[in-house]
Formats: structure tokens, C-alpha cells, sequence
């Protein structure tokens, strides 16, 4: 079961008619994002497989594991914010019983990105299953 908040995703998703409506609303959730600290962007967090540069900072806190990230290119950003709303705050033994393929399918992500793109997001994905799997 995805959080509330990738819940809400999904449903204001529901409501835009195309996909420029659709990218345009996953960019505006990647800038509605902190910036990551430049102190944070440092070989540890930052993601091979990208085209772009993307780095992820994750944690485990009182609420459960969290991360937040930041790259050069916009789009990804909003992917970042867009996996953030998927993963954090969910119990870090639970993060690799998520099914991110599957939850972010329901957004129709996976017809719609560059192969590219698409490489990317899985290398987050795998990254922050890494991440949790070391801290559980």
C-alpha cells in the first residue's frame, strides 16, 4: 500500500487530462523541494546510472526512513519529489516490500520517460533500496 501522500499524487494525476499537464506537475513538486545542502552532494549520495546528476541523502528517523535528493536537470527533481511522497516515512524494514515499479505504473510514468529516464529512476529506486536494506 502506497503512503497518503503518493496516494494524492495518483489522484491529482487523475485529474490532468495530458502529459504536458502531467510533467508540468511533476516539475512543480521537484521545485517545491529544499534544495539538498551542496555539502550533502558529495560522492556517497550521488547516483550512478543518472544522465543527469542526482544525489540522494536518505536517513532513518522516529518516523521511519526518509530521503531527499536534488539534481541538475528539472524533471528529475520532481521524480526525486515524486519517490520521496512513495518512500518516506515508511518503516525502514517495509521500504523494499514496496513495488515501486508498480505504484509509479499507476502514474503511467513507465510509457512516458526516455529510456534514459528510465534507467535513472530505476538507479534511485535501487539506491534507496540499498540504503534502506543497509539500515534495517
Amino acid at each position: 500500500m502506497a503512503s497518503a501522500a503518493f496516494e494524492e499524487i495518483v489522484e491529482d494525476f487523475e485529474f490532468l487530462e495530458d502529459w504536458e499537464d502531467r510533467y508540468r506537475y511533476v516539475i512543480e513538486r521537484g521545485k517545491a523541494m529544499e534544495p539538498l545542502d551542496d555539502a550533502l552532494k558529495v560522492p556517497a549520495t550521488k547516483v550512478d546510472g543518472c544522465a543527469s546528476q542526482v544525489w540522494l541523502h536518505t536517513r532513518v528517523e522516529d518516523d521511519g526512513f526518509n530521503f531527499d535528493g536534488d539534481s541538475d536537470a528539472m524533471i528529475v527533481r520532481g521524480l526525486i519529489a515524486v519517490l520521496r511522497a512513495l518512500y518516506n516515512g515508511t518503516p525502514v524494514d517495509e521500504v523494499t516490500a514496496i513495488d515501486a515499479p508498480a505504484e509509479l505504473a499507476r502514474l503511467g510514468l513507465n510509457d512516458h520517460l526516455s529510456a534514459q529516464r528510465s534507467n535513472g529512476l530505476r538507479a534511485m529506486i535501487e539506491r534507496v533500496r540499498e540504503r534502506a536494506s543497509e539500515a534495517a
